[in-house]
């Protein structure tokens, strides 16, 4: 087992990070932004490291940085989290060249997966649904218009190195097609370094739903379930609960089963997520993110398996220490993402926090790493911490949660709270009668 990990990433991983090695008996190394200086991560962790200014890319994205501090602090691992480069091969790769352990999959799996075109034909190859779309790449607006055409309108451009809805457009009108196109592939330019763009045909209505995966280098791959994540704002998760409200049991077990099937014969190692949208009984697979997911409290609080850990000790080589036959998967669990965001325009609200107070009670937690007193900078993502609740079922769970939100204080800057208070007010809501577009229509006439 490793003695002492680096944690490449900042804020409420960090922190996550930080706990499960400290129960594991595990030193850490908290690298951090002259901005972050005073964070919660840096005053838990054992050592820490500045390895740059406020700027990610001079800090969090610098590679050289983060290895010379792995090596002056002499840590033998290093935990990327999320975000950041915690998808980067190259990172990966270089981490592993430099003699260190990378707490993840391998940089091969990493590269395969991030090409969203190459991780489509891997996984249609394997067996996994996927959605109607070009072979590969499409070079030109009108390469594109064809397939489109035969394919039928709407259809949906995206980003092939993409995520978090950037590159991504929807058209619906032939005659907008080519404007739409050239848009796609220069904010996949700006965004990823690669203006590579395919296209899909644009399902309607469907549900976000995603499955937990694990492997391990002793030829063992599982499920633990899946998250329904259809709660969203352009594109961007807001509620994740699990498990899905409206999934029947054979199917949850079929596609479970298929996911699992698809990373074994894959040889995968570590966590990972395999995404899918969900409409009329069928999944497509949408993607594949080799990473630790924002929302994996979530399936931690309805498997009781501390999904950090288990990537250490898989990436210190250990077999999974949980079995298909003995998983059991208790009550529901639900997560808000809170950001530091204006309500009602979505404006972020950086600031120093004035008087903070999580909530708490049985089957309520609050991951972050802010405090009272502490001033959120305005260079980062504006999540700010997550509330996770666990009930015996759906309704006791939303109950919980609206018990949770009402109990946490966080005075000082504007957050996101009331909107989520609102949306588990809603009926469609309550019912699970909602699709990935819900949230913005209803938003529209709010």
């Amino acid at each position: 087992m490793f003695k002492k990990v680096l944690i490449a990433n900042r804020g409420e991983i960090a922190l996550r990070i930080i706990r499960a090695c400290k129960e594991m008996g595990i030193e850490t190394v908290a690298v951090h932004s002259t901005a972050d200086a005073s964070s919660m991560a840096v005053r838990m962790a054992d050592e820490s490291v500045c390895i740059g200014p406020a700027q990610s890319k001079d800090s969090y994205l610098n590679i050289p940085a983060i290895l010379s501090a792995a090596a002056l602090t002499g840590a033998d691992a290093v935990h990327p989290g999320y975000g950041f480069l915690s998808e980067n091969a190259q990172f990966a790769r270089m981490v592993e060249e430099h003699g260190f352990a990378f707490i993840g999959p391998t940089p091969e799996h990493i590269e395969q997966m991030g090409d969203k075109v190459t991780a489509k034909q891997t996984v249609a190859a394997l067996g996994l649904p996927v959605v109607p779309g070009s072979d590969g790449g499409v070079d030109t607006p009108e390469e594109g218009l064809k397939i489109a055409k035969n394919m039928g309108f709407p259809v949906i451009i995206k980003a092939a190195s993409g995520g978090g809805g950037k590159g991504m457009q929807v058209v619906s009108d032939p005659d907008d097609f080519e404007e739409r196109f050239v848009r796609a592939r220069s904010e996949a330019k700006a965004n990823f370094g690669d203006d590579t763009v395919y296209i899909e045909k644009f399902l309607g209505n469907p549900r976000h739903i995603e499955i937990q995966v694990f492997g391990d280098t002793h030829g063992n791959a599982i499920h633990l379930g899946e998250r329904d994540c259809s709660i969203q704002r352009r594109h961007q998760k807001l509620i994740e609960e699990a498990p899905s409200p409206i999934l029947p049991e054979d199917l949850r077990d079929e596609i479970g089963s298929l996911a699992a099937d698809t990373i074994r014969a894959m040889g995968y190692r570590g966590a990972g997520t395999i995404e899918f949208l969900y409409e009329d009984g069928k999944f497509y697979f949408m993607e594949m993110n080799t990473r630790i997911q924002v929302e994996h409290p979530v399936t931690e609080m309805i498997t009781g398996i501390d999904l950090i850990a288990e990537q250490i000790r898989v990436a210190a080589g250990e077999p999974l220490t949980v079995k298909k036959e003995r998983l059991r998967l208790r009550g529901h669990a639900m997560e808000i993402r809170i950001n530091a965001e204006d309500p009602d325009t979505f404006t972020p609200c950086p600031g120093t926090i004035t008087q903070f107070h999580a909530a708490g009670g049985l089957g309520v937690r609050f991951d972050s790493a802010i405090y009272n007193g502490y001033t959120i900078p305005p260079y980062y993502d504006s999540m700010i911490g997550k509330l996770i609740v666990h009930g015996r079922n759906r309704e006791e769970c939303i109950r919980r949660m609206k018990r949770a939100i009402h109990e946490t204080i966080v005075s000082g800057i504007k957050t996101t709270l009331p909107l989520h208070d609102w949306i588990l007010r809603q009926d469609d809501f309550l019912s699970g009668d909602y699709t990935i577009h819900w949230l913005e229509e209803q938003l529209k006439n709010r």
